[in-house]
């Protein structure tokens, strides 16, 4: 089991928050107003600085109290949004329905085996030589979603975190911790509720009374019907 330096995981932490502060109040900017590169430049100029500050001046040291660090496709999902947003594209969603689903998933496994409903151990696994194969075989099927221009952004950004962890062992030398963190899983889960609503919403409401068009239709013979009382 191979752990980062401190150094770097101090470095790695500041860098990260400040790509996740950057992203969020890119995220916010409202989509009618002009972001000119200059600005989003100085966003995250700012948020490097802001999270570069010494001891508990940075909001980076209150944050890794609660989140401890970042994971690297959080990180990386941020940066991604940044560079898109760098390039103009406003309305384009990073969280698609499978990536979230695959990521609420695995959190809510590792979730529930870390207060003991499950029992299985599969955080303390992903320190061992069957995280370092997943690692090989996710990054093998990334690059091919790359080559095929299938989920190319996602797909980017899931094998930049797999090459920081592969390369530098960062965010802990966990590659549970460079896949998932609970801020990224809560954002699966609020992905995953919005779908589910939107596709509520598009549902065509349906009325209690048959429409017009299915009401039956007497058609008038040009007689009377028959009555066997006769005035």
């Amino acid at each position: 089991m191979a752990l980062p330096e401190l150094a770097l995981q101090f470095v790695y932490a500041r860098f990260a928050w400040a790509l996740v502060l950057a992203a969020l109040v890119v995220a916010a900017w409202p989509a009618a107003w002009r972001l000119p590169r200059r600005a989003l430049a100085g966003i995250l100029g700012a948020s490097l600085l802001l999270m570069a500050l010494p001891g508990e001046a940075s909001p980076a040291w209150h944050l890794g109290l609660a989140f401890q660090y970042p994971s690297a496709l959080l990180a990386a999902l941020c940066a991604v949004k940044l560079f898109t947003r760098w390039r103009g594209a406003h309305n384009a969603p990073l969280m698609r329905t499978p990536l979230a689903a695959a990521l609420a998933l695995s959190g809510s496994l590792l979730y529930l085996d870390a207060f003991g409903l499950l029992s299985r151990g599969y955080y303390y696994a992903a320190f061992g030589t069957g995280a370092a194969l997943l690692a090989v075989l996710l990054a093998g099927a990334c690059a091919w979603a790359i080559l095929r221009g299938q989920a190319t952004r996602q797909s980017c950004a899931i094998l930049g975190a797999l090459l920081l962890f592969s390369l530098a062992r960062l965010p802990t030398g966990n590659l549970c911790d460079a896949l998932l963190d609970p801020l990224l899983w809560a954002w699966a889960l609020a992905s995953l509720g919005a779908a589910a609503l939107r596709t509520l919403l598009r549902r065509p409401a349906r009325t209690a009374q048959p429409s017009a068009h299915e009401l039956p239709v007497l058609q008038r013979t040009g007689t009377e019907p028959f009555s066997p009382i006769k005035e």
